[in-house]
């Protein structure tokens, strides 16, 4: 399992001390299947460092729905999780984990004076929340840009890639958190892709019947 080193580039550009402070700072922590990282989604959990598993980012719409807006795999980094280090930033989001999910926390207030007299560390952190703004920026065209039927083709496609390829393991209310949607939105699409043969239905499960039109759905745009 990696070392902060292997996930922070700059960290030979830090000075001793503060590779020791981080070091003695971090620790690490075991997230359950659906498990929200930090205390009823505290915006200032600490970064987290994925050391195995999967967490889902997700914002909650205002009439209450989830919205998943990226995950994160081993190796990467959340910086959403210790928002409260941006002091103008004003973007609710929490963090779940969607499997058991090992990861290194790093506390923010032990990683923001670092990063604010450490030029290579304000360098990542700036770069990498604009890359998951981008991400975000992404996922609001989607959403602009395409049907619920080709955005539920496309999730289908991404959760059959991380299991067998073939079959999705998952409820119809969990896709919907995925998509911002109503669960019985998410059953009746899915119910017109079954007579369309696309997919099969069973009990929490389904199967991808027919990968090329799932496909084209998915790219279809509004």
């Amino acid at each position: 399992m990696q070392t902060l080193s292997e996930y922070f580039p700059f960290w030979a550009k830090l000075n001793e001390s503060d590779r020791r402070a981080l070091e003695g700072a971090a620790r690490k922590a075991k997230l359950s299947a659906y498990e929200r990282a930090g205390k009823n989604g505290d915006s200032c959990a600490g970064l987290l460092a994925v050391q195995s598993g999967r967490l889902r980012i997700y914002t909650v719409t205002e009439t209450g729905k989830e919205l998943t807006l990226y995950r994160l795999f081993e190796g990467d980094i959340c910086l959403l999780s210790a928002s409260c280090m941006f002091r103008s930033l004003q973007f609710a989001v929490r963090v779940e984990a969607e499997e058991e999910t090992q990861v290194i926390v790093l506390p923010t207030e032990s990683f923001r004076p670092i990063a604010e007299h450490s030029a290579p560390a304000a360098n990542y952190v700036n770069e990498l929340m604009a890359s998951r703004f981008s991400e975000v920026m992404w996922k609001v065209e989607e959403i602009l840009g395409k049907k619920m039927d080709s955005r539920l083709a496309e999730l289908l496609l991404e959760e059959a890639s991380l299991s067998d390829g073939k079959t999705v393991t998952v409820t119809h209310e969990r896709l919907a958190a995925h998509l911002g949607s109503a669960r019985e939105v998410v059953t009746r699409l899915l119910r017109y892709l079954q007579d369309e043969g696309m997919v099969r239905l069973s009990r929490g499960k389904i199967e991808i019947a027919d990968e090329a039109r799932l496909q084209k759905l998915a790219r279809e745009t509004a």
